[in-house]
């Protein structure tokens, strides 16, 4: 009875899917869980499927742009080394990667929709400050800014006398490499984040329309946008948590990154609602880790 119950919700949630595709006018990929490594040769096959199957479904002409992806991501986080295969491999068969997050995408979550052409939000979503996930020597995922915002805290105060014994336990104790595996995480997602978004989120971006408004934008105009919104992005104090949601007002006020409100479009609104909504009841009622949806693989 459950497979043929799981049968037609997943039915369903190909209908749901085709809907997307269709209003999107782009290959559609769902993805709902932690971002991890391991998984990246599945990744690739399933993206080399599904950019390899041409405009039908069922045998049905579909009028979408081949050249184009737009992946449905929701998401708490994980790996950067992740993210980087991940977006190596769209570009390698996309020219064009849009993201739409119906609810969130944290962290690396975060990292993944800034190597996007188009970031596609409505009042709901949000995304998260940059915190990567880098396992301990338990093996457990821990936030590595916020183990860098405590050595560093320990040390301001080692120097100036005021640190407690059982401080000083904690600062002996702590394995350099590890606290240099946390250095490496923060820099390389910083590094990701200002190269992708001068590579392609701001490809288009030509003339200024704030401080400079009518003025042509230059390289190093990106760079230096970039830079800020990295910057700011892996400030715990701006944030004070790793989990803290940063909404479409926010990231346009604050961070001055151009977002797509797809909530001014109501029927594209209705089909991302339907189509999350729908997932998520199926990724909770079957207990899926990692969940990742074509028209070509559930």
């Amino acid at each position: 009875m459950k497979n043929s119950v799981n049968k037609r919700i997943q039915e369903h949630l190909d209908f749901e899917l085709n809907r997307l595709e269709i209003a999107l006018s782009s290959d559609v990929l769902s993805y709902s869980g932690p971002i991890i490594d391991g998984i990246e040769n599945d990744f690739l096959q399933i993206v080399e499927d599904l950019s390899n199957d041409g405009n039908l479904l069922n045998g049905n002409q579909l009028n979408v742009d081949k050249k184009r992806i737009s992946v449905i991501l929701t998401t708490e986080g994980g790996s950067s080394l992740a993210v980087e295969r991940y977006v190596n491999i769209l570009r390698r068969f996309y020219d064009e990667v849009n993201f739409v997050v119906p609810s969130h995408a944290f962290s690396a979550g975060t990292i993944f929709c800034m190597s996007g052409d188009n970031i596609y939000m409505d009042f709901f979503s949000v995304l998260g400050p940059i915190d990567p996930q880098v396992k301990n020597r338990e093996g457990r995922f821990v936030p590595a800014l916020g183990y860098l915002d405590k050595i560093n805290e320990l040390l301001t105060k080692s120097s100036k006398n005021t640190l407690t014994p059982a401080e000083f336990i904690i600062l002996k104790e702590f394995d350099l490499a590890e606290l240099r595996a946390y250095e490496q995480a923060r820099d390389l997602s910083i590094d990701l984040l200002k190269r992708w978004l001068v590579k392609y989120k701001f490809k288009n971006w030509e003339i200024h329309n704030t401080t400079k408004k009518g003025e042509p934008v230059t390289e190093q105009d990106k760079i230096l946008r970039a830079e800020d919104i990295a910057t700011k992005l892996t400030d715990n104090n701006l944030w004070k948590s790793h989990g803290r949601p940063i909404n479409i007002e926010i990231l346009e006020r604050e961070l001055k990154l151009q977002i797509t409100d797809y909530g001014k479009s109501p029927d594209l609104q209705q089909i991302v609602r339907s189509y999350h909504t729908l997932s998520a009841d199926y990724i909770r009622k079957n207990e899926i880790g990692i969940f990742i949806h074509t028209r070509k693989y559930i």
